[in-house]
C-alpha cells in the first residue's frame, strides 16, 4: 500500500509538469501563428516564380539555365536536412532522421557518397556518426531571416557549380496543419527548369522578351533557389511549432487525467487509514470495557 506522503508528493509533481507543459503548448501556439502567416504569405511568391521559370524555359534547351541546370552522373550528394534545435515536439525530428537514414543507405547501396548540411542541433546530433557533416549551420534558428538563408544558397550553388557536389537535396516537414506535418525529399539542384510532359503552356501569347529568355532564366535560377531553401525552412519553422504545440496538448491531458487517478487513489488510501483508526479505537474501548 502506497503512502500518503508519496502520493501527495507524486501529485504535486504531476501539477507542476502539467503548469509547464500548458505554458509552453501556449507560447508554442503564439508562435504558431507568427510563422504560419510567413510561411502562407511566402507561399504564393514562390510558386509564382517557379511558374515563371518554367514558363520561360518551355521553349529553350535544358542548357539555357547554366551550369545550375547541367543533369550529371550523380557520384556525391549533399543533404540540406532541417530539424530543430530543441527537442519536446513529438515525432518531427526522429521522421527526418529516419527518411535522411533512408535516404543514406539507398546512396551507399548504390555507390554515392553522402554529406551532410544540418540546419538544427537535432539533426546534427543524431545524424553526425551516419554520415560526414560538411557543415552544421544551427545558429539561423536563433535569428531567422532571409539573408542567412540567402548566403547559405549562394554557398551550395558554389559548391554544385565547382563540380563538389552532383546533386543537392533538401529534407524538412511541410507544414500542412498544427496537427499534420509532410516529410518532404526535394531536388536543389540542378535546377529542373523544362516544364513537365504534357503540362499545357499557361500562354501563347508570342513575346518580345528585353533582356532574352535565356538572360531572364539566368537571373532568375539564383532568385528561385534563394526563395526555395527559404520557404523550406519557414516550412520547418511553422511545423516544429504545430508539432510541440500539439505534443503539449497532449503531455497536459495525459498529466491531468494521471493527476485525477492520483487524487482517486490518494483519497482512497486515506478512507482506509481513516477506517482502520476507527477500528482500532473501538477495538481498544472494547478491551477496556471488558
Amino acid at each position: 500500500m502506497a503512502n500518503l506522503k508519496e502520493i501527495r508528493s507524486r501529485i504535486t509533481s504531476v501539477g507542476s509538469t502539467m503548469q509547464i507543459t500548458s505554458a509552453m503548448k501556449m507560447v508554442s501556439a503564439a508562435k504558431l501563428k507568427r510563422a504560419q502567416d510567413a510561411v502562407t504569405q511566402l507561399r504564393p511568391y514562390a510558386n509564382k516564380l517557379r511558374d515563371i521559370l518554367s514558363n520561360i524555359s518551355s521553349t529553350l534547351d535544358a542548357s539555357a539555365g547554366g551550369e545550375l541546370t547541367v543533369q550529371r552522373e550523380v557520384k556525391k550528394i549533399l543533404l540540406v536536412v532541417v530539424t530543430s534545435n530543441r527537442g519536446l515536439a513529438g515525432a518531427f525530428n526522429s521522421n527526418i532522421v529516419k527518411k535522411t537514414n533512408s535516404i543514406i543507405s539507398r546512396a551507399k547501396d548504390n555507390g554515392i557518397e553522402v554529406e551532410l548540411l544540418t540546419i538544427g542541433k537535432k539533426g546534427f546530433d543524431l545524424l553526425k556518426n551516419q554520415s560526414k557533416v560538411y557543415k552544421n549551420s544551427s545558429s539561423i534558428w536563433d535569428d531567422l531571416n532571409f539573408d542567412e538563408i540567402a548566403m547559405i544558397s549562394e554557398e551550395l550553388t558554389q559548391k554544385f557549380a565547382s563540380g563538389e557536389f552532383d546533386q543537392v537535396r533538401i529534407v524538412y516537414n511541410q507544414f500542412k496543419n498544427a496537427a499534420t506535418q509532410i516529410v518532404m525529399d526535394e531536388q536543389y539542384l540542378p535546377v529542373q527548369i523544362q516544364a513537365d510532359e504534357g503540362e499545357a503552356v499557361t500562354s501563347s501569347v508570342d513575346y518580345i522578351f528585353e533582356p532574352s529568355k535565356e538572360q531572364i532564366v539566368t537571373d532568375l535560377i539564383p532568385q528561385t533557389l534563394k526563395t526555395q531553401l527559404y520557404k523550406a525552412i519557414l516550412d520547418s519553422n511553422a511545423a516544429e511549432h504545430g508539432a510541440r504545440m500539439t505534443a503539449m496538448h497532449k503531455a497536459t491531458d495525459n498529466a491531468e487525467a494521471l493527476q485525477r487517478e492520483l487524487i482517486l487513489q490518494y483519497n482512497k488510501e486515506r478512507q482506509a487509514a481513516i477506517t482502520n483508526e476507527i477500528l482500532e479505537i473501538v477495538g481498544g474501548a472494547e478491551a477496556l470495557g471488558g
